[in-house]
């Protein structure tokens, strides 16, 4: 049976804000936390296949036996590889539909969206899930587009039947605010793999979800 987007936070792993950690550890740090999907969003040529290899099935076991979701952004040879639970892709990656024939019906795909067009179009294509955002502004990825804010939130919220995940520059101090726009699962990237505890901020923020 396909799986779900998961309601609470999305963990995304990336080393480079580690803080010397490396993905291993930061994502058993995580499902110590609660979280219950972690997406692996690491890229060539900052590592290698093989060095992504060996980390994918280290944090596979992992979010098995945690029975949370594991994600491969980007890479759907490597999601296979690995027996992920699903693969997440970008607006210029393969699209859902093409994915779909490489991965199967039985995973799940997301689809990082940034306006109403998007939204659309990700609906047709056959994505179960998409990426909302960037909500604020951010410097996790060198290709992020400008902020879409609350308004393009606001139109997913009112007009969208696709289970969403909003991303994009939040932190501990505005998380508030995009979950009383109405989002259930919410993506925090250097928040968590930045702090000096993991676990225990990703359960502090796993209970300001629960609130809403």
């Amino acid at each position: 049976m396909k799986p779900t987007l998961p309601v609470g936070i999305y963990g995304i792993t990336a080393e480079k804000f580690s803080c010397g950690r490396d993905n291993r550890e930061v994502a058993r740090a995580m499902l110590a936390g609660g979280i219950r999907i972690i997406q692996y969003r690491e890229k060539r040529p900052d590592k290698t296949f093989a060095a992504m290899l060996d980390e994918c099935l280290a944090i596979r076991a992992l979010t098995r036996e945690a029975g949370a979701l594991f994600i491969v952004n980007d890479y759907p040879d490597l999601a296979m590889l690995v027996d992920a639970d699903g693969v997440h892709v970008g607006q210029d990656d393969f699209p859902p539909d093409k994915v779909r024939k490489l991965i199967g019906p039985d995973k799940i795909i997301g689809l990082s969206t940034h306006g109403p067009e998007q939204e659309l179009a990700a609906r047709k294509s056959g994505a179960d899930y998409i990426g909302v955002g960037p909500i604020f502004a951010t410097r996790t990825k060198s290709d992020v587009c400008a902020p879409v804010g609350f308004a393009y939130l606001d139109y997913v919220v009112k007009n969208s039947p696709l289970p969403f995940v909003a991303i994009g520059g939040i932190k501990e101090n505005n998380i508030g605010q995009v979950l009383a726009h109405g989002a259930k699962t919410v993506c925090l990237v250097t928040e968590i793999v930045g702090a000096k505890d993991i676990a225990e901020t990703a359960l502090r923020l796993r209970r300001m979800t629960d609130v809403f």
